[in-house]
């Protein structure tokens, strides 16, 4: 039987205590890659952390306390949210989200500023799940950073952590840079921003132009506010910072432009456009699309 004290170790560590007679054999290992979009490069700390019992990973990338607050956080393999709660006062780690990849694998992301998945969702690799945070118990400070576990089900904590992987190779423990290889190849867009996520509530899509093959420019509108929108979302180079930009050109009133060195995206560039053409467009490297004055009503 479990002490008081044994039992609270466990809960701290955000575990089920599960009994012998539950667990299972172990498949083969996933190929996880790093949960952070394609091409940025990550810090990773397992020895600095007194909460630490195994293989647990801390990440950063930034030079300060809170350089890495709400940067995207992405699922290391497909599989299905299993957890996607704060766990309160109940252990340390906050905003969490658990996926179980199947074979008795499964990985946490934990202290996440906000959840982007919700319980029992399918998510696949590459897929945004949260953003990186600092949420936890009650009463601890914590610095912003992901907190993030290979579990299996094989054994009880803490010998259910094991090492991590990414890309099929070992992390350099106790610690190392990773430079993320997630979604970097393959049919799916690597970038883990969308239009509507970079212009808002209320706005929609309403055209979209390739910029070569490095990004696409797209045109949103909303009917709430009657303001336009225009963001350049790159296809390549993601998580790189990379020259990209987005205009938007009411008729009549003076061109609006975002433009520079960018990982993800340029823009947004919004303004009031209620009844009036606009001109629209972005370039990605040496490539650029300029529409004519359209979209008039």
């Amino acid at each position: 039987m479990l002490t008081a004290a044994a039992t609270a170790l466990l809960g701290m560590a955000g575990l089920a205590i599960t009994a012998t007679s539950a667990e299972a054999a172990v498949g083969p290992r996933p190929n996880f890659q790093l949960p952070f979009p394609c091409n940025q490069v990550w810090n990773g700390d397992n020895d600095n952390s007194s909460a630490h019992r195994a293989y647990e990973i801390d990440f950063n990338r930034g030079g300060s306390a809170d350089a890495d607050l709400g940067d995207t956080v992405v699922a290391a393999a497909a599989g299905k949210v299993v957890i996607s709660a704060h766990q309160g006062s109940a252990n340390g780690f906050g905003n969490l989200v658990k996926i179980d990849h199947g074979g008795g694998w499964s990985t946490y992301y934990a202290h996440l500023k906000v959840r982007s998945v919700a319980l029992n969702a399918q998510v696949a690799q590459g897929q945004k799940i949260g953003e990186v945070g600092n949420t936890s118990k009650p009463g601890n400070n914590i610095s912003p950073h992901l907190h993030y576990e290979v579990r299996t089900n094989d054994s009880s904590w803490p010998s259910n952590i094991k090492p991590a992987y990414f890309n099929g190779v070992k992390f350099g423990y106790p610690n190392a840079n990773v430079t993320s290889k997630n979604t970097c190849s393959g049919t799916g867009n690597p970038n883990p921003y969308d239009a509507v996520e970079v212009c808002g509530d209320g706005y929609k899509v309403i055209d979209s132009q390739a910029v070569g093959s490095a990004a696409t420019a797209y045109l949103l509108y909303n009917a709430t506010n009657q303001n336009n929108c225009v963001t350049t979302i790159k296809s390549t180079s993601v998580g790189t910072g990379s020259a990209v930009s987005a205009f938007l050109e009411v008729q009549g009133s003076a061109r609006k432009t975002d433009s520079g060195s960018f990982e993800y995206y340029a823009g947004p560039v919004s303004a009031a456009a209620g009844a009036k053409c606009v001109r629209w467009g972005g370039s990605a490297g040496s490539a650029s699309y300029e529409s004519p004055f359209e979209h008039c009503t």
